[in-house]
């Protein structure tokens, strides 16, 4: 097993990290719940707090009965119910305590590389960004070019966070499209036409002086969800981006599923409209057809001369009928990609995400439509949110990444 480019937060047990991990995930929360989560005796789980609480990574907080936080999918079974039920009738008349990580005890910066900039945030240890968006231009794509504009915004945001008077980064994550081994090593990435593999955490560790983790963007969305959002507690959850290209990740149990072919956008080749545009590989009709390069020539013969995607995006926030009605095509085609998703992966809930994600609020209901035409009639209504886009997002999603291992 490859080490991580991430030192680890404190020493201990593989027990005691696996503590601290429930309890940033599901903090505040009590030590008997605690204990059934992970299937420990409450003297182990009080043994490895106590010891936590000393190392300055959790603290005690007053938690009334029911504003815990959240709790796994399906956690509450009976015996469970009779264990809380227990628990809050011996602690009638004083409030409970709950364990919580100490949000502020350490930062972490975040980056999310574009193709012509980078954005950079400080978050702290339960993922909150807790200073200002940072961004600087890209104008050179070669590494050591990449890396000197990393440098200087982990100085931007080490300076904030040290002016708000939070402890200074300990360690960097830094999230891009392509293929990542070790966290440390990018052998892929077409938006930085890379060609040659790059040992990119040493690299930036040389210029900053923190340990640094490199990670896929998309994982990193997923895993940030899983951690700090809308994923925390299911047991299974899947992120589908659309926009420069169409990316998917999905985890089980909060773990992102590895395997060493995921990072080169096989998502974009399966079919989800037999009549769609040919992409470049050949393929009629594959996913594809949801990228922005694509939605802009769709568009351009439609209105029959050339246009740009933001053109597209402007006429379609205009209700241009043109441009309606090739977001509604799009809109079937994503639902159709999600349905073919949810029928094979199973996930409990479904991200839409992406810069290009307002198309999918734009055409919801035949999003919808798209979904429902190929999945069975009694099968569960696919849960889907659509998220905001926001690079400061990508750039915590990163951090979160960094956070995970920090924690380990």
């Amino acid at each position: 097993m490859a080490i991580s480019p991430i030192p680890h937060w404190f020493e201990g047990s593989e027990y005691t990290h696996k503590v601290a991990a429930c309890i940033m995930k599901y903090g505040p929360i009590s030590r008997i719940t605690l204990a059934q989560i992970l299937g420990l005796s409450q003297g182990a789980v009080s043994r490895i707090t106590s010891d936590l609480i000393y190392a300055g990574v959790i603290e005690e907080t007053p938690m009334a009965a029911g504003h815990g936080g959240k709790l796994p999918k399906d956690f509450l079974r009976k015996s469970a119910q009779k264990s809380i039920q227990k628990e809050n009738t011996e602690r009638r008349g004083r409030p409970q305590t709950g364990l919580r990580i100490i949000a502020n005890a350490r930062t972490f910066v975040g980056m999310k590389i574009n193709t012509t900039h980078i954005t950079a945030v400080t978050v702290n240890a339960l993922g909150q960004i807790v200073t200002g968006c940072h961004d600087l231009p890209l104008d050179d794509d070669s590494p050591e070019s990449v890396v000197d504009v990393i440098k200087q915004l982990t100085m931007d945001c080490a300076d904030e966070a040290i002016m708000a008077g939070l402890p200074s980064p300990c360690a960097v994550g830094v999230s891009l499209g392509g293929h990542i081994v070790d966290d440390s090593m990018v052998t892929f990435a077409p938006f930085l036409h890379w060609s040659k593999p790059v040992e990119f955490s040493a690299l930036i560790q040389e210029a900053t002086g923190l340990p640094t983790g490199i990670y896929n963007d998309i994982d990193s969305l997923v895993v940030d969800a899983c951690m700090f959002g809308s994923g925390v507690g299911l047991n299974s959850f899947a992120v589908v981006t659309i926009g420069i290209g169409v990316g998917y990740s999905l985890t089980v149990n909060g773990e992102p599923i590895d395997n060493p072919d995921k990072s080169y956008g096989l998502v974009g080749h399966i079919l989800v409209d037999p009549d769609g545009p040919r992409c470049i590989s050949g393929h009629k009709g594959c996913a594809t057809c949801l990228t922005d390069n694509s939605i802009a020539t769709e568009y351009s013969e439609m209105i029959g001369h050339p246009a740009t995607f933001d053109e597209f995006a402007a006429a379609a926030r205009a209700s241009k009928t043109q441009a309606t009605n090739l977001v509604n095509r799009t809109c079937f085609r994503l639902g159709t990609l999600i349905a073919t998703i949810a029928n094979l992966a199973m996930p409990d809930k479904i991200m839409i995400a992406g810069e290009s994600s307002f198309i999918a609020k734009l055409g919801i209901d035949n999003l919808r439509n798209g979904i429902n035409m190929y999945r069975h009639s009694q099968a569960a209504p696919v849960d889907f949110e659509i998220a905001e886009h926001d690079w400061s997002l990508w750039s915590k999603a990163a951090a979160a990444q960094a956070i995970r291992q920090y924690v380990g």
